[in-house]
């Protein structure tokens, strides 16, 4: 269940790669906040026609459950898209990777997997501030540190949203409630795209591209991963950026982003090894204990009669009980 698994979070991050160049011709007409309006709301329509979550079944913990999950997404990508707009793509990504990273390392037991956290985060921050580090907007810091808060609320809503509800319908809600928590911020951007033909086919193609697949093979993901393990899968992310940036966009790939995307690409083979040993491991079934023999058992009420006969009745009867007539 491992290995499929992390191509599911291989597939998410060259998904929402594609999706993210998508978006880019969104902002100059809707801004940030109308392209995560379309982005979420679009994602939301598709999914509940897709998924069509039998909702009136609910219990009280599975509404708790997706409605966290929702709030979780419009923190993640409300913040982290007021972020981008003050300071770097590639020391956002990285500084916002803390979520993750230190929900890993929080819920790591063995220190073998503390020191593969450890070293994907080393390889991320290699990635973020390999072009030299410039003087950050204070104001976009603190956006992109509350961004990664929410990713990893996003990591534990994601699994307890997978657990207690079937299928898509949970991230389907989810997705509901994350657009009416930004809705207010990127109404009117996203009316303008709206009202343009080829923005909304834009429009519809991230939707699909950077949030119903990515999330789907997440959620699908986080059921069959621990989650430190899918939290270091995460780091794959940026390296899979950098790499389809020097690939499909002729960007250039410097010697520090080269070894930075090898020492994520080891630090996640670590720990997906180390999760398949894991779960491979077969636990010690406890012994067998001894069987006793039969011993008379004293009842209150019977007399000495017929308790001597019960010391001289054959194993294998009834105490007390007469023998059926043969």
């Amino acid at each position: 269940m491992t290995r499929p698994a992390v191509l599911m979070v291989l597939g998410s991050c060259a998904s929402l790669q594609v999706g993210a160049a998508l978006a880019a011709n969104l902002f100059p007409v809707a801004g940030s906040s109308g392209a995560t309006v379309l982005r979420l709301g679009l994602a939301a329509v598709i999914l509940l026609t897709l998924a069509r979550p039998a909702v009136r079944g609910w219990q009280r913990h599975q509404w708790r459950a997706a409605i966290l999950l929702g709030i979780a997404m419009a923190g993640m990508n409300g913040f982290f898209y007021a972020a981008i707009e003050r300071i770097p793509l590639g020391p956002a990504v990285t500084i916002e990777f803390l979520g993750p990273l230190v929900l890993a390392a929080v819920l790591s037991r063995r220190p073998r997997d503390l020191a593969w956290v450890l070293l994907a985060g080393a390889g991320v921050a290699i990635m973020g501030f390999a072009d030299g580090a410039a003087p950050l907007d204070p104001l976009g810091v603190a956006y992109v540190l509350v961004a990664a808060v929410f990713w990893a609320l996003y990591i534990l809503a994601g699994s307890r949203a997978g657990t207690v509800i079937p299928g898509n319908g949970g991230l389907a809600i989810g997705l509901s409630v994350a657009t009416l928590a930004v809705l207010p911020l990127g109404l009117g951007g996203a009316v303008r795209a709206v009202s343009a033909p080829p923005l909304l086919l834009i429009a519809v193609g991230t939707a699909i591209l950077a949030s119903v697949i990515p999330y789907t093979l997440e959620m699908a993901a986080l059921r069959r991963l621990p989650r430190p393990v899918f939290g270091i899968l995460l780091s794959l992310e940026p390296a899979v950026a950098a790499l389809a940036g020097w690939l499909l966009l002729a960007q250039p790939l410097s010697w520090p982003v080269a070894l930075a995307i090898t020492v994520v690409i080891a630090a996640t083979i670590g720990s997906t090894i180390s999760a398949t040993r894991a779960a491979a491991r077969p636990e010690s079934a406890p012994a067998p204990e001894p069987a006793s023999r039969p011993t008379s058992v004293s009842v209150p009420g019977r007399g000495k009669a017929a308790a001597a006969l019960d010391r001289h009745r054959p194993s294998g009867t009834r105490p007390g009980v007469a023998e059926p007539v043969r």
